[in-house]
């Protein structure tokens, strides 16, 4: 039986229906995604739980709350027992309740690989959504996780010097859920905002940009950073995907100084429930920071937001 303190859920598994029906609130608006993510740490819990705060990053980065949620889990059954997969659901489903939302079905896959998450519905005011594309000249931009998680995964599956501190560290931040930030998105009417995932800090600013037809300056030296991810940067253990990044974002990036190569690699370093980058008003930034605050959330000034320069939507200062 799903654990639904508020009556929400109609119909579902708990009579062996084919779907779910859940009650939505009055005047409230649906805001939808889907996320799927390969191991990055060794605990199956731990990893469920990533899984799930992952995914819920879409809904929080738009302004919304988490109402539901289906998991889909790929898993090979011949070649792994099963209490590592009733493990990540487990941990997955943990980290749904924290967030407040109803874990209402799913779909298992008998696949060759683990791949583990899920499709979340939330809720959201239709007159307060934060998006892409309304970036404006004199934004300040907050960040509110360090950067370095593709870089520190695979370290930790290489059981590079240091990766046990490494898996904390991963679990310390990945696991935690973005809400904050939503709940200051909401408060303060924040227009533009965005989750750092798959493309990096860099691939998801430079997709803001050009849809709002701006150009963000984001200073490298002010990016912050977890431990090691430096040291283990520059030994080579850096995923193919954050190489990936880097080079398809590369016609529209200008650097105006030669930038610091590692830098500016961890720049476009592929995520795993990252945090979310706030586009604030100038005005508004003292709220913003000390509302973050409040809400036992750490932000970083990463950037702003200047007039387009050319074709250069993305500067790296």
């Amino acid at each position: 039986m799903a654990h639904d303190p508020d009556g929400r859920l109609l119909a579902g598994r708990a009579r062996h229906e084919d779907a779910a029906v859940l009650r939505v609130p009055p005047g409230k608006a649906l805001v939808q995604s889907v996320d799927v993510l390969a191991p990055l740490v060794n605990d199956p819990a731990r990893f469920g739980a990533i899984a799930a705060a992952n995914a819920l990053s879409d809904i929080y980065a738009m302004g919304g709350e988490p109402w539901c949620a289906l998991n889909i889990a790929f898993f090979p059954t011949s070649g792994l027992d099963l209490e590592i997969l009733r493990a990540m659901s487990q941990g997955g489903a943990d980290m749904l309740r924290e967030a407040g939302a109803l874990l209402v079905g799913g779909h298992t896959v008998d696949d060759a690989e683990i791949r583990f998450g899920f499709a979340v519905t939330g809720l959201v005011d239709a007159d307060a959504i934060a998006v892409n594309d309304a970036l404006c000249p004199g934004d300040i931009l907050l960040l509110t996780k360090p950067l370095g998680v593709g870089v520190l995964a695979t370290a930790v599956k290489a059981k590079w010097e240091g990766w046990e501190e490494g898996e904390e560290e991963l679990w310390r931040w990945c696991s935690r859920l973005n809400r904050g930030g939503a709940r200051l998105i909401r408060d303060l009417r924040l227009r533009a905002a965005t989750d750092v995932t798959g493309f990096g800090l860099g691939g998801h600013v430079l997709e803001m940009a050009r849809a709002s037809g701006v150009s963000v300056r984001i200073a490298l030296d002010s990016l912050p950073l977890l431990p090691r991810v430096t040291d283990y940067a520059k030994n080579g253990l850096v995923p193919a995907a954050s190489h990936a990044n880097r080079a398809y974002c590369r016609p529209w990036t200008h650097a105006r100084a030669p930038a610091d190569d590692i830098l500016e690699t961890l720049l476009f370093d592929a995520q795993s429930s990252g945090g979310l980058v706030l586009a604030v008003p100038a005005d508004k930034l003292g709220r913003a920071e000390e509302g973050l605050a409040a809400l036992g959330e750490a932000c970083w000034r990463i950037g702003d937001v200047a007039p387009l320069q050319g074709e250069a939507f993305l500067l790296v200062e």
